[in-house]
């Protein structure tokens, strides 16, 4: 018998310049090949209006006809069920399996699947999965129940994504270490059936933000009603005294909900306390602070994000109780490392060594193109805390993240920084090559791994993929913005990282045109750029402010970019870099001809935010087209806040630091699902990200993600087979579920948790 093919399909994690095209376009694959041999293969029944089943002999009335099990277990008929003696030891679910081949799934047909199963001893997972046999292995349908806790029999709807004959029903039972029993019967998947409406639980209609009003901050809530007229609202504090009262504003339908909502304001009332309540049209939000300490905390959680993240070293439980785990990727079996990474065969005749740097979301890949970015608005929240009329980049020094190198007089937040910038440096191109100074796009495992899966297990092949000018841009202005900021604490590392700054900006203007493949997205994401002028303008102004040099001057002045209208709805991120180059003009000290021009056009856009922020019966300072929520819309939500706190920053202006304190409400819980996407933040929050180690939806041995995780949130494109079965139709900011099977509406990365990183210190250094 052979072994059973099947994972999870992944992130691509944000969509195209056109939201209907991913850019990090990818199908997740398993670790294993197809299998080799089926007991019987009899022809599946076809799908039809009335309910049809797909599965053959899912009773087990003959036997184990049409079923298989993978080499090494032992599967029979036991007392009118299928019953596997699974070996302890295995790494991976898919290493022990049982399961049907010649399945035949129709598109947009919705399908039951239901099964009954023990396993003894108690407590065991298996992975149930609905997917394709042949390669890419893709799943259409999970889950993951722990057998024998909570009653024996299970049942699910789904919708096919394909039409195929040649879907698998599987129960992938591996990666104990000790070796247990799996039975299994009454196995079926019936076609035809009537979906199952998902209506997601948004609580009470009075929707706030769950964590803390700052006491000298705006402070606005959103009622869900029908109500034409205006109501009235209590604020009531912990004892339920009301301390508080006025009357909404009503804002008719909020096009991103599709609701008919009313707004309140009761920015007022100043006293600091703790378990605040709203009271209105009959009903009672959920409880908030109106105080600053915690958003002191989500300044360091959010940015302790990064030490789980990290590749290459053990993750001490005593740092991060709970998530500790060995060190990834380091070649211990069946581990391969990334000590000696090769490219992919035929692309070049060297190695790297590229231990270390952040794996950059739920999978095990690491990417200049992501890396690039994330580590520019992590460097920029100590950079902005230094020359910022709030800054407190004390809040932020040695001793204050809880990592190893926490006592070594450099800020912690720089050390953490430190630790993809040196992976960073690891991609470029050696010398003597012919693209000598060039970096690397990414390197990650030569097919998908599957969930769950600690990084120190994946046993997968890793492999470099082509230098691409994007890369080349982000390593020059990264390395270059490095150099300024580490010269105090370590002017060795600064100097070398200008070295490699430079040497990839010469390398680009030599290679301008060296673009990413759109489809390479087989075991990681492509991050696929078509436009490279906004980087190039990010290189150019992070070398200029860090050198001063005039060759860089003229770059950044004679750049179309330089004075192009680049703060747009869906604002900046990894593909969308000219803003990087443009708050950092407008902020760094530097000589800049025309300094004023550049800060206009920052507090032009942040005009345009605040404009959206007023208009928006959410408070938020993103509308995109037609309310076509983008891929990581948390975070472009956060990003153009950004803009907001810079343009305080540059004015001093109270109406940009209202308007960028007010746009954390959406991301703590003022949204029309009534929940924080930041883990661990809000009495609803996500929390069940896309990942493969914060896998506890999973696994129960393994955690949630930590405190401080910022999900991309909703994601009107859903691509996901989960999204699919689920979301159909969905309207906006409802276009979200907070399952770790749905990548596109709820993964967590690092380019995201940066944007989360930065807007929290400064929210923090309001307070």
């Amino acid at each position: 018998m052979g072994a059973l093919p099947n994972a999870l399909p992944v992130p691509p994690h944000l969509p195209t310049r056109s939201p209907d095209v991913n850019r990090r376009r990818t199908a997740l694959l398993s670790l294993t090949g197809l299998l080799a041999t089926a007991l019987t293969a009899l022809p599946a029944a076809p799908a039809g209006a009335d309910e049809v089943e797909q599965v053959r002999n899912g009773a087990f009335d003959n036997g184990t006809d049409s079923w298989w099990a993978s080499a090494g277990v032992a599967a029979g008929p036991s007392e009118g069920r299928l019953c596997a003696d699974v070996p302890g030891g295995t790494a991976n679910r898919w290493d022990a399996a049982v399961g049907q081949n010649d399945i035949t799934l129709v598109k947009g047909e919705s399908y039951r699947f239901s099964f009954s199963a023990t396993g003894s001893p108690a407590g065991h997972v298996v992975r149930a999965i609905v997917g394709l046999q042949v390669a890419p292995y893709d799943t259409y349908y999970e889950v993951s129940p722990q057998l024998s806790v909570s009653g024996d029999t299970y049942s699910y709807t789904f919708t096919s994504p394909v039409d195929t004959a040649q879907g698998q029903v599987g129960f992938q039972v591996g990666g104990s270490a000790d070796p247990w029993r799996f039975c299994v019967d009454d196995v079926s998947l019936r076609g035809g059936v009537a979906p199952e409406p998902y209506e997601p639980d948004t609580g009470p209609r009075v929707r706030v933000n769950q964590v803390a009003y700052l006491p000298a901050g705006p402070k606005n809530a959103t009622l869900v009603t029908d109500a034409g007229e205006r109501l009235s609202w209590q604020l009531k504090d912990d004892d339920g005294r009301v301390v508080r009262r006025g009357w909404t504003v009503p804002r008719g339908t909020d096009a991103s909900s599709g609701q008919n909502v009313h707004s309140l304001d009761f920015g007022s009332y100043r006293k600091r306390g703790t378990g605040y309540t709203l009271t209105v049209d009959g009903e009672t939000s959920r409880p908030f602070d109106i105080d600053a300490r915690a958003y002191e905390r989500l300044r360091l959680d959010s940015a302790k994000y990064y030490y789980t993240q990290r590749s290459g070293i053990e993750i001490r439980d005593d740092l991060r109780p709970g998530y500790g785990r060995p060190a990834g990727h380091v070649g211990t079996a069946p581990n391969r490392g990334d000590g000696e990474v090769p490219c992919r065969p035929g692309e070049c005749d060297y190695t790297l060594d590229v231990t270390g740097g952040w794996y950059d979301a739920g999978d095990h890949g690491k990417y200049v193109v992501n890396g690039g970015i994330s580590t520019w608005e992590v460097l920029s929240t100590y950079e902005r805390a230094q020359h910022a009329r709030t800054g407190e980049a004390d809040r932020l020094g040695d001793g204050t993240l809880d990592i190893p190198e926490s006592g070594n007089k450099v800020p912690d937040i720089l050390d953490e920084a430190r630790w993809e910038l040196e992976f960073l440096l690891k991609m470029q191109v050696p010398d003597g090559e012919p693209l000598a100074g060039m970096a690397h796009h990414k390197i990650h495992d030569e097919q998908w791994t599957g969930l769950p899966l600690l990084p120190s297990d994946d046993p997968q092949k890793r492999e470099l993929h082509p230098p691409t000018t994007a890369a080349t841009l982000n390593l020059a202005a990264t390395a270059a913005q490095a150099a300024r900021l580490y010269r105090p604490y370590d002017k060795e590392f600064a100097a070398t990282a200008l070295a490699a700054a430079r040497k990839a900006w010469t390398a680009a203007l030599a290679h301008p045109d060296l673009l990413a493949d759109p489809d390479d997205g087989v075991g990681g994401g492509a991050y696929p750029d078509d436009t490279v002028a906004d980087e190039f303008y990010w290189a150019a102004a992070e070398l200029y402010l860090t050198t001063g040099e005039r060759k860089f001057q003229e770059y950044v002045l004679n750049s179309p970019v330089h004075t192009a209208d680049i703060f747009g709805p869906t604002g900046f991120d990894w593909s969308r870099t000219a803003a990087a180059g443009r708050l950092d003009l407008a902020t760094v000290p530097n000589r800049l001809p025309g300094k004023d021009k550049v800060r206009r056009s920052v507090t032009k856009g942040a005009d345009r935010y605040l404009a959206t922020l007023k208009a928006h019966p959410y408070g938020m300072p993103y509308a995109p087209a037609d309310n076509v929520y983008d891929w990581g819309s948390s975070h472009q939500v956060l990003n153009n806040a950004v803009v907001l706190a810079t343009a305080y920053d540059l004015t001093g202006a109270s109406k940009y630091r209202d308007g960028a304190l007010q746009s954390m409400d959406y991301i703590l819980g003022r949204n029309a699902l009534n929940m924080s996407y930041v883990t661990g933040y809000g009495e609803v929050n996500a929390h069940n990200q896309h990942s493969r180690w914060y896998a506890r939806q999973l696994d129960p041995n393994l955690p949630n993600p930590p405190a401080g995780t910022l999900s991309g949130g909703p994601n009107s494109s859903i691509q996901d087979p989960f999204a699919q079965s689920k979301l159909q139709g969905c309207v906006g900011q409802f276009c979200f579920i907070d399952d770790i099977q749905s990548w596109s509406t709820n993964e967590h990365t690092i380019n995201w948790n940066a944007a989360l990183t930065r807007m929290a210190s400064f929210v923090a250094d309001q307070g």
